[in-house]
């Protein structure tokens, strides 16, 4: 079956960039080693030459790493400046987020040691690649109720162990598929397996449908259905939303090409990365390490891939304000089909959560609403906002819903609305949940 490095969406800018601890090593690895910039070029140029993606882009990427060579332009002494003069040719000609080199010796001696085959697509998960997806709950790092019984998922990376990540994933749909409507996290995730795509989308999608082809190395490779049998069930037609961002790479975005693509939800946030290809990893001469582009995903509902150009969300808004626009139309939804008195609530849910994102203008300054109420009721100004208090209860928040009437964050079906004459305000009627209410005259 076919796997991805994960988090591969992220592989090119973590290779050119490095991490600390890169940094002393190279620096450490550099006093030991004389540097032959030459040798590392010629491998770079042979593994670009039988694994690039795109066979037309091949010639090209040669072309540009010769012409450093013969302008002397990778004869340098630090093996950073060598790693960066590489990535700056190449990305001149491919552009490319999964292609990038890094001076890693432990890891480029790590992937040399590896048996011929060892790391190829059809390869099952090793013991390292099991521990690392148990360590980070196979990317399922937070499952949580909302209100409107709405399901969120959280996901950061696409891992894959086997058995153990299928097992992760049935717990989390047989979460999911108790809700009303679902909302799925995509916009931390940097990517990862192909395989957790195929078994994750699944579930919101009928048996053995087309899903991606892979094109690998330039010939067309493996088709991916969705998976005929699921021990937790599918959920296909339950309200499905998807939150999307810049950071949502790779993997992530076959995910999100899916459930645009087939309409089996709505994408909200900003558009994907646009890192749409497969990479794989090889050693290089001289301790580097190279991430090459290997495969293009095309995907069944569109015929399109992805890289370069990302996917669009359906509802575009401000990636910290995906999660609550996601939720006011996931009640939305809900309230149209809820009976009446369900609804008033679900309703009264999605305004206070629509005035969140989408702050209300009060009819008067805030400062005029401020003040002593009949019944020890006060309201008062903190932080620049309203807060209601009966004497000895808790001071509650006021969010503005309209020109005279706010609601309280933690009991989002209660109504404070104010009368006015003029610039005054004269009293306020507290509306509760379920429908009864008390008026209070202003009293100073």
């Amino acid at each position: 079956m076919l796997r991805m490095a994960i988090l591969a969406g992220a592989a090119a800018v973590s290779l050119a960039a490095g991490s600390n601890a890169a940094l002393a090593q190279a620096t450490s690895a550099a006093a030991e080693t004389k540097l032959d910039g030459r040798a590392v070029v010629a491998d770079v140029r042979k593994i670009l030459a039988a694994n690039y993606v795109l066979p037309e882009t091949r010639p090209k990427l040669d072309v540009a790493l010769a012409k450093g060579l013969a302008e002397g332009r990778y004869d340098v002494a630090d093996p950073m400046v060598l790693a960066e003069r590489i990535n700056s040719d190449m990305r001149e000609v491919a552009h490319d987020k999964h292609l990038g080199i890094s001076f890693n010796p432990s890891q480029s001696k790590e992937l040399a040691s590896r048996p011929v085959g060892s790391g190829a697509d059809d390869a099952p998960p090793t013991d390292a690649e099991i521990r690392q997806a148990v360590q980070f709950n196979h990317g399922i790092v937070e499952l949580k109720v909302l209100p409107g019984n709405v399901r969120y998922m959280d996901t950061r990376g696409f891992f894959w162990g086997g058995k153990k990540t299928a097992e992760a994933y049935d717990n989390a749909m047989r979460f999911l598929r108790e809700g009303d409507a679902v909302i799925i996290d995509m916009r931390r995730n940097g990517g990862g397996s192909p395989e957790a795509v195929q078994y994750l989308v699944s579930h919101f999608i009928e048996a053995n449908k087309p899903l991606v082809t892979f094109y690998m190395r330039g010939e067309s490779g493996e088709t991916l259905k969705s998976l005929a049998s699921l021990p937790a069930g599918r959920m296909v037609g339950k309200p499905l939303y998807v939150l999307t961002s810049g950071n949502s790479a790779s993997a992530a975005e076959e995910f999100i090409g899916h459930i645009g693509g087939y309409k089996l939800g709505e994408l909200i946030g900003e558009t994907s990365a646009g890192a749409g290809f497969r990479n794989e990893f090889f050693p290089v001469a001289g301790g580097y390490v190279i991430s090459v582009s290997v495969g293009r995903a095309v995907l069944a509902s569109t015929g399109k891939d992805w890289e370069g150009v990302g996917i669009a969300p359906t509802t575009r808004t401000e990636v910290g304000k995906a999660l609550e626009v996601a939720q006011v139309r996931a009640l939305r939804r809900l309230a149209a089909a809820a009976t009446p008195d369900q609804r008033r609530g679900i309703e009264a849910q999605a305004a206070l959560l629509d005035a969140k994102v989408n702050p209300v203008a009060t009819a008067l300054p805030i400062t005029n609403y401020a003040g002593s109420y009949d019944g020890d009721r006060s309201v008062t100004i903190e932080d620049g906002k309203l807060s209601y208090q009966r004497a000895g209860g808790p001071k509650v928040a006021l969010i503005p819903v309209s020109a005279n009437e706010f609601g309280f964050e933690e009991d989002p079906a209660a109504r404070i609305q104010f009368a006015v004459a003029g610039n005054s305000v004269t009293a306020l009627k507290l509306v509760r949940g379920d429908g009864s209410s008390v008026d209070a005259p202003r009293s100073r």
